[in-house]
């Protein structure tokens, strides 16, 4: 197994994937993001992992992207500076497209390019004292990578709020706006986020790998277009193992052992 200095990958059929860099209260700096994409592509290959767990060491989720990260922005010139966010975007892009279900487990400050990264997990579950925000503004610059991540959770008058006020907030209010799934207590959250995960483990996931992707590229597509992705990507599951035994199981009256294929 690859070792990367700034994640811990664990692989099982749960996969834990863990942002290592406690002593910097785990901002994200550019070899942050290229090991996220390595790390991506690993887990998109492995059919036996069914869901990934993203969590941190250490005491907070992430304080966002490291202010070196923003000073190399800062000095470029136009085209460099395009390149350079853009390559800051495709990379969470890329994370947010793996096909296989994402749990965020947030704890302590969860800012900026951090809960950017989290809006990339399918679900987020956060502990009551976590605390989350947008602090860009207050540096003069916006929201670096994929402020229609933020607006399309919570909407634009909520995002305005969040995002233009820059002001922290609490995980109620982070629920309340749509940002969270669920909110625990502390000591609750481990077993919050591996109880969702473990219920991925008695679903096909080819299945849900393609239901993700009918979700997130048709929400961007016209309804018949949109209704034709559902067509299409729902021929890859007729002949598939799991649905014969999704339909035996039905008519037997017993529960399914699906095997991923």
């Amino acid at each position: 197994m690859p070792e990367y200095t700034d994640w811990i990958l664990r692989e099982d059929r749960i996969a834990r994937l863990t942002l290592n860099r406690a002593q910097q209260h785990n901002t994200l700096r550019r070899e942050t993001f290229q090991q996220l994409r390595e790390i991506t592509r690993r887990l998109r290959d492995r059919n036996d992992i069914w869901a990934v767990i993203v969590d941190s060491a250490g005491k907070h989720f992430s304080s966002g992207v490291d202010v070196r990260v923003i000073g190399e922005l800062v000095g470029q010139q136009a085209g460099a500076f395009r390149e350079s966010l853009r390559d800051l975007q495709n990379y969470l892009d890329e994370f947010e497209q793996l096909e296989k279900a994402t749990i965020a487990r947030l704890h302590g400050y969860c800012l900026g390019g951090g809960l950017l990264l989290a809006l990339c997990c399918d679900f987020r579950v956060a502990a009551t004292d976590a605390v989350f925000g947008f602090p860009e503004v207050k540096r003069s610059i916006a929201v670096l990578m994929g402020t229609q991540r933020i607006t399309r959770v919570t909407g634009v008058a909520t995002t305005k709020e969040m995002v233009l006020l820059a002001e922290n907030f609490n995980a109620e209010r982070a629920r309340q706006c749509g940002l969270l799934h669920r909110v625990v207590p502390p000591q609750e959250l481990e077993v919050e986020a591996v109880g969702l995960a473990e219920g991925f483990l008695q679903l096909p996931p080819r299945a849900v790998a393609i239901a993700k992707r009918i979700i997130d590229r048709g929400y961007e597509l016209p309804l018949r277009e949109s209704q034709d992705l559902e067509i299409d990507s729902q021929l890859e599951l007729l002949r598939s193992a799991d649905l014969r035994e999704a339909l035996d199981s039905l008519f037997e009256k017993r529960q399914p052992n699906f095997s991923g294929e």
